[in-house]
């Protein structure tokens, strides 16, 4: 079996890697395992939209400046079911960076600082008293699972499925034209369930569209999803897309105790209003880092770190998220942070990285929904 490393990571996408770059600014001597079933660099659905909240832990971790990769995109141009806009320009850019690149980028750092990436696909996983073993060849005195919303990790730590309510579906694509460069475009569905489409602009010209339906039991189509895109945002339709589970973080909380860590999809970080991963990937890698270290004490330790850091913003974002099928809420607080900039900071902080509705803020959104009753 050869030796025992300190923490193997399983998954190589953001939170895999934010996980490894972390645990060996903590530790350089560290004995890093890096496995991901694909070589990098590889696709990933998702809007590539890259907020700065990210580029920030990115930056604090050590990785690389991701501000290189795509440039500024100032603009948030949100529309809601009624057909209320907001069109403001944000206080830090977001950047977007195609999957390809952003995790190629990172994963390459973790490489650099002394992390060891493996082409493996782990299967099982054999939980000892001093140790992990994946697949009866790898062992290490912790595992993270970062691998995804289907993950292998999770599934052998007998954590139940992702009830239908807390999960997202979506279809994502590249198109040549049709993208405002200076916005970030998201148009909210006007029917239910839930749903809404983007248009983000690439680097060098083009789109990331796509089309995402929150909390919907029933299974959609790919063409439907892409029917739907066009009536929301009509332009040009991608050529070819690719769909994605999303689970929620509405789900129930699974982190059980002992030497098996979760982050990302693969622990159910997704916000449930606006579908972002990464930075609760990128944040969640950072905190497990940590709490590895503990070795038998890591999943108590990492419990109570995600309870600090998120357990306040998922309270406010999961009962937003209860107040989003009720499109007249939407149009309320898309009004509400056209005419209020305190609302529009607060929405992108909640919906965007860890930030919570004040009362002020729920205040004014409650407002704008009395009076277009």
């Amino acid at each position: 079996m050869g030796d025992v490393a300190d923490v193997a990571v399983v998954g190589a996408g953001p939170a895999g890697a934010a996980t490894a770059l972390r645990l060996l600014q903590l530790r350089p001597d560290a004995h890093v395992l890096l496995l991901d079933a694909a070589d990098f660099p590889r696709d990933k659905v998702c809007g590539d939209g890259v907020a700065p909240h990210v580029v920030a832990m990115v930056d604090a971790l050590g990785g690389p400046d991701l501000t290189a990769f795509g440039p500024p995109v100032w603009g948030l141009r949100v529309r809601s079911p009624g057909g209320r806009t907001v069109d403001a320009r944000c206080d830090d850019p977001s950047r977007v960076i195609p999957r390809t690149v952003l995790d190629a980028a990172l994963v390459d750092a973790a490489v650099a600082r002394g992390a060891v990436l493996r082409r493996h696909r782990v299967r099982r996983l054999d939980v000892r008293p001093d140790r992990v073993v994946l697949d009866g060849e790898i062992a290490a005195r912790v595992v993270v699972g970062a691998d995804g919303a289907h993950s292998a990790v999770r599934r052998a730590l007998g954590a139940p499925p992702a009830p239908a309510r807390s999960t997202a579906l979506a279809v994502r694509g590249y198109t040549d034209s049709g993208a405002d460069p200076d916005a970030l475009v998201i148009a909210f569905a006007r029917a239910r369930p839930p749903a809404y489409a983007w248009s983000f602009p690439l680097p060098g010209g083009g789109a990331n569209v796509g089309y995402g339906v929150f909390g919907s039991a029933v299974p959609t189509s790919r063409r439907e999803l892409l029917d739907r895109l066009a009536e929301e945002l009509p332009g040009p339709l991608p050529a070819h897309v690719r769909g994605h589970h999303l689970p929620l973080s509405t789900g129930p909380r699974f982190q059980p105790d002992g030497r098996v860590l979760l982050v990302g999809d693969a622990a159910a970080l997704v916000n449930p209003v606006t579908g972002e991963g990464i930075f609760y990937g990128v944040a969640s890698g950072a905190l497990a880092a940590r709490a590895a270290l503990r070795g038998d004490g890591a999943g108590a330790a990492y419990r109570a770190a995600l309870r600090r850091a998120l357990g306040r913003h998922h309270r406010h974002v999961g009962a937003l998220a209860r107040a989003v099928p009720h499109g007249r809420f939407v149009d309320a607080a898309v009004v509400a942070a056209g005419r209020d900039r305190r609302v529009f900071d607060a929405v992108v902080e909640v919906g965007l990285g860890r930030g919570t509705a004040s009362a002020r803020v729920l205040a004014s959104i409650v407002a704008d929904y009395v009076r277009l009753r």
